[in-house]
């Protein structure tokens, strides 16, 4: 499974081309290639190329980086395929370094290529068609290799539903609802509430203990953590950018918001002020005249003319609410079994060819425990899968509805909030009356 992704390098190209070329990364830069050029002089001959093609565009070089799924392949075999992906998208016209990285978990590639071309001195056009076009070639090399191929509606499907990065210690307390990425998630969503700019938010996290490490990305550190946490890690809805617009919108649904009429009566039979300050009792009794005639008036604006009608519609609102909630869990119930079925069939496509060795040789028992959480994993998946499906799901189909069903649930949702405020309306007017009046409402 090779992920790919590109991005533009406008600065420090230097320090680039070391840090994809550090010994230790690189075997002692035995994975190391380069094309019209040195690794040490890369840097060099990529602006003596700028330089003679007149170009004044402010990048420099492409960094794109090429990703193994964990135990697939060798480092040599990783080299090889970034090799000819370079032929397959620069086509000898563009100097490159190429360095295969074996120092984590996953064996990964790093490309940093000219953005001039060297025949041309044109300068690359890097857009959704070219990466599409370098997603194409490095898949086509990874099926001829035998590798597995990354599934893009999966990978939609985790940026839209899943939260990046949570290992599997995270997860478990997400379940039980301790996670602290959780609590980060919670805490940046109520604090966007309540600020009016981006400033008055950093402000809030700060109080709340979290220090804050701005740059490139936003991180969060809380005083009971000992690491930086990237914002964008637990959510799209979660970049220094989208939390500034959220705030922006945030702003906007408050100054556009009614203020609600109705207002509590203040109980004098029982209130200590009352008995201490005769002003007060005076105020209260004014206070209390004014808010029962808001709440006639309101009443009547909305045909309400007894507390029987009332109590009668508070109960109709009751059972509304109640059977959105309902809707809103069964659509939750149903996204929980599509995002299952995502899973499963994930499993299955990214240790298919494993699983299949593994029944085609079952006397190598050698690669029987090399991988035996691999072929655990799937046979897990397809007994899953055989509950529902007869053949393997369209990942993209499952997506199609997983939009769907969110789409329909903000709609509830949206319905739900509306029918809140109007019933949390009618409760405070329904118990002014059962305090004040005790009685029905006279026609």
């Amino acid at each position: 499974m090779a992920i790919t992704n590109i991005h533009p390098i406008k600065s420090t190209l230097n320090y680039a081309i070391d840090y994809i070329t550090n010994a230790d990364k690189t075997d002692e830069k035995l994975l190391v290639s380069a094309y019209l050029c040195h690794p040490i002089s890369a840097n060099t001959a990529f602006i003596k190329t700028r330089e003679e093609a007149n170009t004044s565009g402010s990048v420099l070089a492409r960094h794109l980086i090429q990703s193994f799924y964990p135990g697939e392949t060798t480092p040599e075999k990783a080299h090889e395929i970034g090799q000819a992906l370079c032929q397959k998208i620069l086509k000898d016209e563009y100097q490159y370094v190429l360095s295969t990285h074996v120092d984590k978990g996953h064996i990964h590639n790093h490309i940093i290529f000219n953005n001039v071309n060297s025949k041309t001195g044109k300068c690359y056009q890097s857009n959704k068609r070219s990466y599409h076009q370098i997603r194409y070639q490095s898949d086509s090399l990874c099926k001829e290799n035998n590798l597995s191929v990354i599934d893009e509606y999966y990978e939609a499907y985790k940026r839209k539903y899943k939260t990046k990065g949570k290992s599997w210690y995270e997860n478990e307390q997400y379940q039980r609802g301790t996670s602290w990425k959780s609590k980060l998630q919670f805490d940046i969503d109520r604090l966007i509430k309540q600020s009016k700019d981006w400033d008055e938010f950093l402000s809030k996290m700060s109080s709340k203990g979290y220090e804050i490490k701005q740059g490139k990305h936003i991180a969060f550190k809380h005083k009971d953590k000992e690491r930086f946490t990237r914002a964008k890690t637990i959510g799209e809805d979660y970049t220094e950018d989208r939390i500034k617009e959220r705030i922006v919108e945030a702003v906007n649904t408050r100054s556009t918001k009614p203020k609600s009429r109705v207002k509590k009566v203040i109980d004098t039979e029982s209130n200590p002020k009352i008995k201490e300050s005769k002003g007060y009792e005076f105020w209260a009794k004014k206070h209390n005249l004014k808010v029962m005639a808001d709440s006639v008036l309101f009443l009547r604006e909305q045909g309400i003319k007894s507390v029987a009608q009332l109590d009668v519609l508070i109960q109709e609102g009751a059972d509304k609410r109640q059977e959105l909630q309902e809707k809103i869990k069964l659509i939750d119930d149903k996204s929980a079994h599509l995002s299952a079925v995502m899973e499963h069939a994930h499993t299955i496509k990214q240790f298919k060819e494993i699983y299949k060795y593994h029944k085609e040789n079952p006397s190598d028992k050698q690669f029987e425990n090399e991988y035996s959480r691999e072929i655990a994993l799937y046979k897990v998946a397809a007994t899953n899968l055989l509950k529902t499906y007869k053949t393997l799901p369209d990942t993209k189909e499952i997506l199609i509805e997983l939009d769907a069903l969110q789409e329909k649930k903000n709609t509830l949702m949206k319905e739900y909030s509306a029918s809140k405020n109007n019933m949390d309306d009618l409760f405070i007017i329904r118990k002014n009356f059962e305090q004040y009046l005790g009685k029905e409402m006279e026609r």
